[in-house]
């Protein structure tokens, strides 16, 4: 049974993209894809996003300013961040910022799900990933 809630993906790693498209698309949900925090920005699916999985490190707009972007111009979109180079100082900083998560790539599904499942559901109690 599809899932109509929209999880947008914003990668600049196209095979990681598809395949972070793939995995969520096999839980159930309805999926966006794209390669820049600019064409997530410019594209009809910010007004339907129910949450957005971003990678930290990307030219142009990092992951972290796309969600400072979206707090700062009143969309209240819950954020999963990934990343293949984890920081300790980042990931703190995000979390108090109102990320819902931090991942590290490559990011292990059920706990994907399980930070799915908590950012859509605020309140859902999730294990630490760290």
């Amino acid at each position: 049974m599809s899932n109509p809630t929209l999880i947008s993906i914003v990668d600049d790693d196209q095979p990681y993209r598809e395949s972070m498209r793939k995995v969520i698309m096999l839980l159930g949900y309805t999926v966006e894809a794209f390669p820049s925090a600019a064409e997530f920005l410019a594209s009809r699916a910010l007004l339907e996003t129910a949450c957005l999985v971003t990678d930290v490190n990307m030219p142009g707009m990092t992951g972290i300013e796309l969600h400072r972007h979206l707090v700062d111009t009143g969309y209240v979109i819950p954020t999963i961040l990934v990343t293949a180079y984890p920081d300790e100082v980042v990931r703190d900083k995000a979390l108090n910022d109102g990320v819902a998560c931090y991942l590290s790539k490559p990011v292990d599904d059920d706990y994907l799900e399980r930070c799915l499942r908590s950012a859509l559901q605020p309140g859902t109690p999730i294990a630490d990933n760290s």
